[in-house]
């Protein structure tokens, strides 16, 4: 299986020339791509510019930091015939790598627009090198940028950045630094999502487990959802008591705590998320965390409740307000 290490340049819309469309707010207008063998080894290289069809006018954004005019684009080959050519460079099922986690979806988004099928059936695992270097060599959480990753791991800095095959290069480099048992933390790319329940994805890592739903209509039926609220154990499958019930601090993201006879505490997390087609899916991670964790999403939950109590209180005082408005007329 090959590894492509992959990036895109992209344009926009001028606000002031062109108006953004939202099928395609980003118009790929380069790829850049590294392939590696299952060693880590370089094998070939890519890189492509593309004639825009959707934003003929450079934004000027764009224009100063990749150093690239129209003029420079108008004799190449369009979108649909690049990707198909970059495709069949790819191989049969490589394994994409990007940094950071925009690349696939913008690419996919593109490929949509000129009608084309996307990468995969359903969420795409793939290798993101920043979160994966975050993890070797920082606290896990941190995402710097490329160019300070690049500094960090003391890579020479021979070409610039800023273009799409020179920014694959540095991030093939940076990846065959990173302890190759730290791939198995691979990410998704949520574009396509699971059609329906049968194709959920459930997935267990070292340290976390992850679930990533079917779509739903709405919030309402997404959070009415059993597989969705459901806090089993991940490692062993059991019924896990609740400690602290579900809540939220924002209306985005749900937390709750339970706990495993077996196992300890677990934190289970819910993020809802708009899919390509309007609806809604659920990505949901467990894992395990110690008193102190439970403490501080105990207090979490204390001001979240009180936040939510504020908002019913003013809900309610606005509507009898208005009743008594009504009543004086």
């Amino acid at each position: 299986m090959s590894i492509v290490v992959l990036d895109l340049e992209w344009n926009q819309g001028n606000q002031t020339k062109e108006r953004q469309d939202p099928g395609m707010p980003f118009e790929v207008i380069e790829i850049g791509a590294v392939r590696l063998n299952d060693q880590l080894e370089h094998e070939a290289d890519y890189s492509r510019l593309i004639r825009p069809t959707c934003y003929t006018t450079m934004h000027f954004i764009t224009g100063k930091l990749l150093h690239i005019s129209m003029e420079d684009l108008r004799n190449e080959e369009p979108f649909p015939v690049v990707i198909r050519d970059f495709l069949a460079w790819c191989g049969k099922d490589p394994l994409f790598c990007t940094w950071g986690p925009l690349d696939l979806t913008e690419l996919q988004r593109n490929m949509r627009w000129h009608g084309l099928a996307p990468l995969a059936d359903g969420p795409l695992p793939f290798l993101d090198a920043q979160k994966l270097f975050s993890i070797a060599f920082q606290d896990s959480h941190e995402r710097i940028s490329l160019e300070h990753a690049v500094d960090q791991c003391g890579i020479r800095k021979e070409i610039p950045f800023h273009r799409a095959h020179d920014d694959a290069w540095y991030t093939a480099l940076i990846l065959q630094r990173i302890p190759r048992h730290l791939f198995s933390y691979y990410s998704f790319d949520y574009f396509t999502i699971p059609e329906n329940r049968e194709h959920e994805v459930h997935v267990r890592f070292d340290s976390y487990a992850k679930y990533i739903s079917r779509g739903f209509q709405d919030k309402t039926a997404a959070l009415e959802d059993a597989e969705v609220m459901s806090t089993r154990c991940y490692v062993c499958g059991r019924r896990a008591a609740r400690e602290i019930s579900w809540f939220t601090p924002n209306g985005r993201q749900y937390y709750s705590v339970s706990c495993c006879p077996e196992h300890g505490l677990m934190k289970a997390k819910v993020r809802l998320r708009k899919a390509e087609d309007g609806e809604v899916y659920v990505v949901k991670t467990e894992r395990f965390i110690g008193e102190k964790d439970v403490r501080e999403l105990s207090e979490r939950a204390r001001k979240a409740e009180k936040t939510e109590g504020k908002k019913e209180y003013r809900m309610r005082a606005g509507q009898r307000k208005k009743r008594a408005g009504k009543g004086r007329t």
